[in-house]
């Protein structure tokens, strides 16, 4: 199969592998569709082992079932969408082939293009992980009973995308930021109020909005301001934000926690810090894949806007260059498997 494979320099290169085979509890996907993520180039850059193979979202067909799966579970022919440890490891989604574990993936409805699909792996888990595993928050599919505030700060990044609609979906009153010109999606999403990211009058804004009593935000983007600006906006006692990147709040009441997706297998994982496994989180991850699944056949969600870059695996190094040069806005990098010109 035609792969993208870690140089071990910090660098990749298309190539071809042989096609992996399903252990007795995993299923072998064919992708036709990856999308890129920020954690895609800075794994690459930070784990630097050559063999690995990239990628993180993929959407597929699943066309083989390890001796152990339980047909009630996965058969041949499921369309499935998710996520592998991609870029740690020789199994990535910027591949032809990729075997996954048949608990932690979305089971997609027919009419749901692939391209579309891909995009949903990393940023729903993410999503889930902010407002479920940490926040302890009530879903879509059992909303709250009283509205609440929570602050989802980028709006308009592609985990904000979600968690605008998570959150709202579960009966809260959303509060986030976006540029100007993202303003109006976001607002499409379900966020009641949308502040400019870059006014620094923002975090009193949305003090004054809450009332002084806001308790909960996500952090979708976790660098530069950010850490300064979501402070800012909680109630004078603190509260907690949620991040996903590492930070510690200067204001006093104010409690940071990170998460980390890739725990959702429950298992030790380099990247090259050692993440502990927690086998809650697994379990938890498999709660989260089925509702999901449920959401997507109840047509609840509304889908980020995406960007298919032309050649296939052949483009990965022009979109990894277009996402580090800061380019990407309001869009999920797509890659089609059979794009990839015939030469490579």
């Amino acid at each position: 199969m035609r792969c993208v494979v870690t140089t071990g320099d910090g660098k990749f290169e298309l190539k071809r592998l042989p096609i992996p085979s399903p252990g007795p509890n995993e299923m072998l996907v064919k992708v036709e569709a990856c999308a890129q993520n920020h954690t895609d180039w800075k794994s690459v850059t930070l784990h630097k082992h050559p063999g690995n193979i990239v990628g993180s979202d993929f959407a597929g067909t699943v066309v083989a079932l390890g001796s152990a799966v339980p047909s009630e579970l996965r058969k041949v022919g499921d369309r499935v969408a998710g996520m592998v440890r991609g870029n740690i490891n020789p199994n990535g989604a910027f591949a032809e082939f990729l075997v996954a574990d048949p608990a932690l993936a979305i089971t997609l409805p027919p009419d749901l293009p692939f391209e579309t699909a891909a995009q949903l792996g990393v940023s729903c888990y993410a999503t889930c992980q902010a407002l479920y595993q940490t926040l302890n928050l009530p879903t879509p599919l059992q909303p709250a009973t009283s509205p609440q505030d929570i602050l989802i700060w980028s709006g308009s990044s592609s985990m904000g995308h979600y968690a605008v609609q998570f959150a709202k979906l579960a009966g809260l009153r959303v509060i986030s930021t976006a540029s100007p010109a993202n303003f109006e999606l976001v607002r499409s999403l379900g966020a009641e109020e949308v502040l400019d990211y870059a006014d620094s009058r923002t975090p009193k804004k949305i003090f004054a909005a809450t009332a002084g009593k806001l308790r909960q935000a996500v952090d979708c983007i976790s660098d530069g301001m950010t850490p300064v600006q979501v402070s800012g906006s909680l109630s004078k006692e603190g509260g907690t934000v949620v991040t996903v990147l590492p930070y510690e709040s200067r204001k006093k009441g104010v409690k940071t926690e990170l998460i980390l997706i890739y725990s959702m297998w429950g298992e030790d994982v380099e990247l090259p810090m050692l993440i502990k496994g927690d086998p809650e989180h697994y379990k938890n991850a498999t709660t989260y894949n089925r509702m999901i699944s449920e959401m997507l056949a109840k047509n609840m969600l509304k889908f980020g806007a995406i960007n298919i870059f032309p050649n296939g695996l052949a483009s990965v190094q022009e979109g990894m260059e277009y996402m580090m040069f800061g380019k990407v806005h309001a869009e999920k990098i797509i890659y089609r498997i059979s794009d990839t010109p015939d030469s490579f």
